[in-house]
């Protein structure tokens, strides 16, 4: 689908030089009495290369339509990440790089969705909050209160984060997957 140059937002993929590249950055620019343009920051999806673009109102560029389905993670296969697909049973691999750092809080049986171009997937987005036990922590001192003061925590997965005063070894609490933070005690 074809759009115009100041339509373009962050988050968008696009064709840009038969490459699929996803927008980073915009910024909208007005030079004195020259016509007003967007200067776009976009990265190569496959290589990771970053491009700088000026595109004005006129410009059309082709956005590009992705689908989205719900896979479940079943196993680690080296350096790849096995899924299947909750209708068909179809099972893909994916590799661990497309994840990145939310690898860590990837579970066995977990539903994650996979974005696709024309059958190719291209990113996997875990969900946004996961349940995680406290491995190790500091102990609890008497009279600590949640107000404003965190301490360090191990949780099962290796991962480390600040968590409220008064948590223990063993709790449960919610995680939020993408900044790495607690959010609150886990309801059991």
């Amino acid at each position: 689908m074809k759009i115009a140059g100041n339509a373009i937002r962050p988050g968008m993929v696009l064709n840009y030089k038969d490459k699929l590249v996803v927008v980073t950055k915009i910024e909208h620019r007005t030079p004195g009495n020259l016509r007003a343009f967007n200067q776009v920051e976009m990265q190569d999806i496959a290589s990771g290369t970053k491009y700088n673009e000026r595109f004005s109102a006129t410009e059309m560029v082709e956005r590009v339509r992705l689908e989205q389905k719900n896979y479940q993670y079943l196993y680690d296969e080296g350096d790849a990440l096995i899924f299947m697909d909750a209708e068909t049973f179809e099972q893909i691999p994916i590799r661990k790089e497309m994840i990145g750092e939310q690898i860590d809080f990837l579970e066995p049986n977990m539903t994650v969705e996979i974005e696709s171009h024309e059958g190719r997937p291209i990113g996997v987005t875990l969900p946004e909050t996961v349940v995680m036990a406290i491995k190790e922590t500091e102990p609890t001192v008497k009279g600590q209160t949640a107000s404003g003061s965190y301490k360090p925590a191990i949780l099962e997965n290796g991962v480390r984060i600040m968590v409220p005063p008064y948590m223990s070894e063993g709790e449960r609490v919610v995680v939020k997957i993408a900044e790495r933070e607690y959010v609150e005690r886990a309801k059991d």
